[in-house]
């Protein structure tokens, strides 16, 4: 996988963990557990941005993030969306374990096993995820910075 085809990868999932986020905030007021739907809505929103922000600057600045990295940050993509997914689930569900203030706040009874297991799940794999993804953007960053301080903005033929 290389950066410019990797990157707007990452861009398309981030445009529409977006666009799910603003649909679903319509959605809202129909959930049992409206606090833990806007949550999702926030979850959807945010980390779709931060999906944007990650591909911009691997497709605008210049770097030496590796083919492994650039799949790494799609995985994270992925696991985002399993993430935000289990989030607009739970707001039917109503789970405590994972996101035990927003369940309080909305006195929810908690959920089956298995539906707590799901959001755990996503949630941790999310997590790490995007820490292993963010880790390896900032040090191709790093590599491309100490590897050649006098090198273009942006690579010849590479533009957004």
């Amino acid at each position: 996988m290389n950066v410019p085809v990797g990157g707007r990868r990452i861009l398309m999932h981030g445009m529409l963990l977006v666009l799910v986020g603003l649909v679903w905030g319509f959605a809202i007021p129909a959930t049992p557990y409206p606090r833990l739907a806007l949550g999702a809505h926030i979850q959807l929103v945010m980390n779709g941005m931060l999906m944007m922000v990650m591909a911009t600057a691997l497709l605008a600045m210049p770097n030496r993030v590796g083919p492994k990295s650039v799949w790494i940050m799609q995985l994270a993509a992925y696991l985002t969306w399993a993430m935000a997914l289990s989030e607009v689930a739970n707001a039917w569900w109503g789970t405590r374990q994972m996101l035990p203030i927003a369940a309080s706040e909305t006195d929810a009874a908690g959920g089956a096993s298995w539906q707590e297991l799901v959001v755990m799940l996503t949630h941790l794999g999310a997590g790490l995820g995007l820490i292993v993804a963010w880790v390896s953007l900032v040090v191709g960053f790093l590599r491309g910075a100490a590897g050649n301080a006098n090198a273009p903005a942006v690579r010849p033929g590479r533009s957004l």
